[in-house]
């Protein structure tokens, strides 16, 4: 059964209830009787082992034989090549 975290409008107080699924939220605090409001918290449910990755569901998987698209080389536009700088080596002060 899930853990409910409540937090009281009247006196502060934090706490959690074991409740069914099924059953319908606290509406008064278990200390002073106020007005209480069911928090939302951080879950300690996991998804783990193969399957369960944001990777596994990206697209269709192709097979390493199949799908290889031949490499070309990119000769640089006249505008990446002025951006380039060229190196010059350090004189050795002969």
């Amino acid at each position: 059964m899930p853990i409910y975290e409540y937090k009281c409008g009247k006196c502060g107080e934090e706490y959690e209830l074991i409740q069914k699924i099924t059953d319908s939220a606290v509406n008064r605090c278990k200390f002073c009787n106020g007005p209480a409001k069911r928090l939302v918290s951080l879950s300690s449910f996991h998804l783990k082992g193969s399957g369960w990755y944001v990777t596994d569901y990206g697209g269709k998987k192709v097979p390493s034989t199949e799908g290889k698209k031949e490499e070309t080389t990119k000769t640089p536009s006249p505008a990446e090549s002025s951006k380039e700088t060229p190196v010059s080596k350090a004189s050795s002060g002969d």
